[in-house]
C-alpha cells in the first residue's frame, strides 16, 4: 500500500521559509519521480513542484513557485522535500506529496492519490 505523509507545516510571516518534508512507503521510491501539490480551501488542487527519479536531476516548478520553492529527495530515506521561501500569504493550503509523477495536468489533478498533507499558513 502506497503511503504518503507530509510533515514541516506550520504559521509563518510573510516573507519567511519553511522546509516541508514527504516520507513515502509501500513503492519502489528511488525509480519513482515525485511531485508536490498543495490545496486552499474552497479552491482547487494546484500543482507546484516535482522531481525526476534515481538522482532528482531533472525539476519543475509552477510559475507561482518558481524561484522561490525548490524540490529535493533523499532516496536513502524515501522523502522528498520540498524549500519554501519568500512565502505570500497566497501560499497558505495545505501541502502534499505524490509519487509517479514529475509534472501533472490540472485535469488530472482531482484522481491522483495525494496521502497525509500537512498545513503552511503564511500570515502576519
Amino acid at each position: 500500500e502506497v503511503q504518503l505523509v507530509a510533515s514541516g507545516g506550520r504559521l509563518v510571516q510573510p516573507g519567511g521559509s519553511l522546509r516541508l518534508s514527504c516520507v513515502a512507503s509501500g513503492f519502489d521510491f528511488s525509480n519513482d519521480p515525485m511531485s508536490w501539490v498543495r490545496q486552499s480551501p474552497g479552491m482547487r488542487r494546484e500543482w507546484i513542484a516535482g522531481i525526476s527519479s534515481d538522482d532528482g536531476e531533472f525539476t519543475d516548478y509552477s510559475d507561482s513557485v518558481k524561484g522561490r520553492f525548490t524540490v529535493s529527495r533523499d532516496n536513502v530515506k524515501h522523502t522528498v522535500y520540498l524549500q519554501l521561501s519568500n512565502l505570500r500569504t497566497e501560499d497558505t493550503a495545505m501541502y502534499y506529496c505524490t509519487n509517479g509523477f514529475i509534472h501533472i495536468a490540472p485535469s488530472d489533478l482531482a484522481r491522483i492519490n495525494v496521502g497525509q498533507g500537512t498545513q503552511v499558513t503564511v500570515s502576519s
